[in-house]
């Protein structure tokens, strides 16, 4: 997070996924303001993942509208402003969030 917020990434969010998924524990969603900005703050991300002793594998950083960084247990989707509004990832994941409360709330 600190990371993403260095580089000037934009509307960061994360999301916890433990007991929801199993592909990480935890998701993070944050934008760029251009694809320039969007591979440079992947890439600077993934060298300080590295250099920590983790791993990272990127994905996208071709096109850079969307790129994900896949940490081992923290999984980062870094967007293009209107790539971010059109998927809207929290959206999905938020849903089953509001889903579960609601089951809670019943029992």
């Amino acid at each position: 997070m600190k990371s993403l917020d260095d580089d000037q990434a934009q509307d960061i969010v994360a999301i916890p996924l433990a007991g929801k998924s199993n592909i990480a524990d935890h998701m993070v969603i944050a934008e760029g303001r251009s694809t320039r900005q969007v591979a440079s703050i992947a890439q600077k991300l993934a060298e300080r993942v590295k250099q920590a002793g983790g791993t990272a594998r990127i994905e996208g950083l071709a096109n850079a509208d969307w790129v994900l960084i896949d940490a081992g247990d923290v999984i980062v989707h870094l967007f293009r402003p209107e790539v971010r509004s059109f998927y809207n990832l929290e959206r999905m994941w938020m849903v089953e969030d509001d889903e579960d409360q609601a089951e809670a709330a019943e029992a």
